[in-house]
């Protein structure tokens, strides 16, 4: 009863402010333009992508059609984050209205749950073509991918509400500062002044169901990719089938890495040092590689780029 009155007496906060990735005057602008080069490149990259894979027809293919719903979820994931990183860093620390900043936050739960199964339905995609090669047009039709990018999409949108609703219903009495160029989970339960054993068990659950959920589905496609392939008798087919997975595999291992170290455990995290430097991993640098890494070293994505650079000239 004291602690409800207590908690009642206190003033709720209105704004956070986030201290960005660096409070050292003598490095932000250094660091300002680098990533506004890298959101730049990111956002040029991904569209050049989806442009090459909607107007050529030879890339009508399902692994072409995940690879562009990937580029289009990293444009918005790279676009959610890195404003509030480029402000930060041309102006300091910036003050963020509450709805803002769980505004912010909604939106990145959603798209980083969308990539993890994204991820993982682009595994099983590649386990269908090497594992069942005449199963796949079956398996693989319009419908079923369609319906795996349909997945990804609404339950990154359902994980989210659950999820940032549950962390806006706690009370934020003050101190209001993020240690943090953008308003995440753990920055945001460290600021808490009520219990917050059901956000985290929440959460729990939630990293459990997506974030394992959707890990175990790749390491399980891989799994059987690895098999098939060393069975496979002519060295040809085999170096043919690994690099078709070897620039998945790259990424869900930078991608899985850095996230399942922050949010697979519920308890807060305190190296926040740690944690910027891991998000800057996940949120700039994976979405900037991914197109370079998947699609710019595809010979058919090659092609296809080569064919619009003679079209435009011409």
């Amino acid at each position: 009863m004291e602690r409800s009155l207590e908690l009642g007496n206190m003033t709720r906060v209105q704004e956070f402010v986030l201290l960005g990735l660096s409070t050292r005057p003598g490095i932000r602008n250094v660091l300002f333009a680098v990533f506004l080069t890298l959101y730049l490149l990111t956002l040029l990259e991904n569209t050049l992508i989806i442009y090459l894979i909607c107007s050529h027809s030879e890339l009508h293919k399902p692994m072409y059609f995940f690879l562009g719903n990937l580029s289009c979820l990293e444009m918005c994931y790279v676009s959610v984050t890195m404003p509030s990183l480029l402000l930060g860093l041309w102006t300091g620390p910036c003050h963020v209205p509450f709805t803002a900043c769980m505004t912010q936050l909604f939106f990145f739960i959603s798209l980083i749950c969308m990539e993890c199964t994204l991820l993982a339905s682009m595994a099983y995609d590649r386990y269908v073509a090497i594992c069942h090669p005449l199963h796949y047009p079956l398996l693989m039709r319009p419908q079923v991918c369609l319906g795996l990018a349909l997945s990804s999409w609404l339950g990154g949108l359902l994980v989210s509400v659950v999820k940032t609703s549950c962390i806006a219903s706690l009370s934020y009495c003050g101190p209001n500062v993020l240690n943090h160029f953008f308003c995440d989970v753990s920055p945001l339960l460290n600021l808490s002044c009520t219990h917050v054993a059901l956000t985290e068990l929440v959460d729990f659950i939630s990293a459990i169901i997506i974030l394992w959920g959707s890990l175990l589905v790749a390491i399980a496609s891989y799994v059987a990719i690895g098999r098939a392939v060393l069975c496979m008798s002519s060295a040809v087919a085999r170096r043919k089938a690994l690099s078709t997975c070897a620039s998945h595999l790259v990424v869900v291992s930078i991608f899985y890495a850095a996230t399942l170290f922050i949010y697979a455990r519920p308890s807060r995290i305190e190296s926040m040092d740690l944690n910027k430097v891991l998000s800057v991993i996940y949120t700039v640098v994976t979405p900037m590689c991914n197109p370079i890494i998947y699609c710019l070293r595809n010979r058919e994505v090659q092609a296809a780029f080569h064919r619009t650079l003679h079209w435009s000239r011409s």
